[in-house]
């Protein structure tokens, strides 16, 4: 649901908390325009300055209505924000979750369509990820046009008639087709899902929230191998896109009834449409100040090239996602080995070796709940021994234990499987390493989101890299790891990840403000 009923969104009257000051009760005659409230205009021979004067005090009266005004996703209640993040976040967990659940499949998948190379097995489960590198650039920027509630469910929508389809593609060439299309489905709550948590909680308080919605798109990828492995084992690889059918259309019949509204520009408009009518029966009302929408063209190009325009020309924005992108590619490769390891070396089952996936899912767990303490507790510390006043900056130190713990994590996963001891410590090697991603993953989502005006596109941004390495890594990990062994492979990861991760957040901690300043 795009926005709360008409009742709740009303024109306030003249006696209500938020009437107009006396010069706001006139309508607006100048066509395609919202302003705040109508003032005299400046004539073509008053100076720029007067004109700029007047557009700043429109704005600074728009910004002091929207911050008090209810219909704020900010101002919503405990309750209505919790409900919003949940929708997005089971979006968010659902999309990753595909990504990797047929994995256990994919003998299953060589012999149904008689795929003999390697190389084109695992394209059937990757090529997913490759829709991830291309979707954000769309639903990004449409999201901060059009909102981001529809996006979201036609997003949802497509993913589920794709998933669906796949289960009667009669050929390889057709399920390789749709599972590139249901990514394209499956992209749009990653890529935009922080922009919703952007958009209900100011920067002291969005830890939390972050925290948790950015399970989805790690934990999603872990327990999808969990399931899948029992689903093939049991009923076969069929089933795995009709639970993943199933629970898309638990998403659409929960989210497409309870989820609002939360972009402030969209809503701004519609209160404004709303005041409007108010205004034609001849109340008071007062309208917000909205950016005019320039042609359909321009916004579409605009808008469709924020995202490119941030990789290439933020070096911050380019950096973190490459960071990002970097670790999240470990993560996948460290999966292929998985099968490997557990069925062939250990001797479990489909079904069995599958649960090896709870080691990171542990990981992921135990870093969420610390880090959702540690981003709150040390941004407000910071902020107030900066005169209260938060910087983008102050995400970063939780990045430090990140970028201990995923080498750490990658040494005692690669030697502990080269030497074949007890099953239990790769897992823990494994779950060291997923805590680490985790305290890399969520300061580098807060971070793109408060330092950038346009939080979905910089994330888009971020999800692109992603996409890209998580695609790509995995169809060179199984001869990596062949040439290399267990504990070579990951060594080398380990001595990447040294290199780049430990200096990286420390430069960022002290120069990232004067990089952002250079950049605009």
């Amino acid at each position: 649901m795009a926005l709360p009923t008409t009742n709740s969104l009303s024109a306030p009257s003249s006696a209500s908390t938020l009437t107009a000051p006396p010069t706001a009760a006139l309508p607006v005659d100048t066509p395609g325009t919202t302003p705040s409230r109508p003032v005299q205009a400046a004539s073509p021979a008053e100076p720029p300055e007067q004109n700029d004067k007047l557009a700043r005090e429109r704005q600074a009266d728009s910004d002091a209505a929207w911050d008090v005004e209810p219909a704020n996703p900010r101002n919503w209640s405990f309750r209505r924000k919790w409900t919003a993040i949940s929708i997005v976040s089971l979006y968010t967990f659902v999309a990753p979750l595909a990504s990797s659940m047929m994995a256990p499949g994919l003998p299953e998948i060589a012999t149904r369509y008689s795929i003999t190379n390697p190389s084109l097995v695992a394209l059937t489960l990757s090529i997913y990820l490759l829709a991830f590198a291309i979707g954000p650039f769309l639903v990004g920027p449409l999201s901060e046009m059009y909102g981001r509630t529809w996006v979201l469910h036609c997003s949802n929508l497509f993913f589920l008639v794709f998933s669906m389809a796949c289960i009667f593609a009669p050929t390889a060439g057709s399920l390789t087709g749709f599972r590139f299309l249901a990514g394209l489905g499956g992209c749009t709550p990653v890529s935009i899902g922080g922009g919703s948590v952007s958009d209900l909680f100011s920067g002291r308080d969005r830890g939390t929230a972050m925290s948790i919605y950015s399970m989805g798109p790690l934990v999603g990828p872990v327990l999808g191998p969990i399931a899948g492995g029992f689903i093939v084992q049991t009923i076969g690889i069929k089933w795995i896109f009709i639970m993943l059918t199933i629970l898309a259309c638990m998403g659409a019949l929960v989210g497409i009834p309870l989820l609002e509204e939360t972009y402030a520009p969209v809503i701004k408009e519609r209160l404004n449409l709303l005041r409007r009518q108010d205004m034609e029966a001849g109340e008071k009302v007062f309208l917000f100040e909205v950016p005019v929408r320039p042609s359909l063209g321009q916004s579409l190009l605009e808008n469709l090239s924020r995202p490119f325009m941030l990789l290439t020309r933020s070096l911050i924005c380019f950096m973190l996602s490459l960071y990002l992108a970097v670790i999240y590619g470990y993560l996948y490769l460290m999966f292929t080995t998985f099968p490997d390891l557990f069925s062939g070396i250990y001797g479990w089952g489909p079904g069995i070796s599958g649960l090896a996936y709870l080691g990171p899912g542990l990981g992921f767990m135990t870093a969420t709940l610390i880090g959702i303490r540690l981003l709150s507790v040390l941004y407000v510390t910071l902020s107030e021994r900066n005169g209260g006043k938060g910087k983008p900056e102050f995400r970063i130190p939780v990045m430090f234990l990140g970028s201990i713990f995923v080498p750490v994590g990658l040494f005692w996963y690669g030697w502990s499987a080269q030497a074949r001891i007890h099953w239990i410590m790769p897992i823990i090697g494994s779950s060291i390493f997923s805590a680490g991603l985790m305290f890399v993953y969520t300061p580098i989502q807060l971070y793109l989101v408060d330092a950038f005006t346009y939080a979905a596109s910089a994330l888009s941004a971020a999800s692109v890299f992603r996409a890209v390495f998580g695609f790509a890594f995995p169809l060179f990990g199984e001869q990596m790891f062949a040439a290399l062994g267990f504990g070579g492979g990951n060594s080398l990861l380990a001595g990447i990840a040294i290199v780049t991760g430990i200096p990286f957040p420390i430069w960022l901690y002290y120069k990232g403000e004067q990089m952002r300043l250079r950049n605009r």
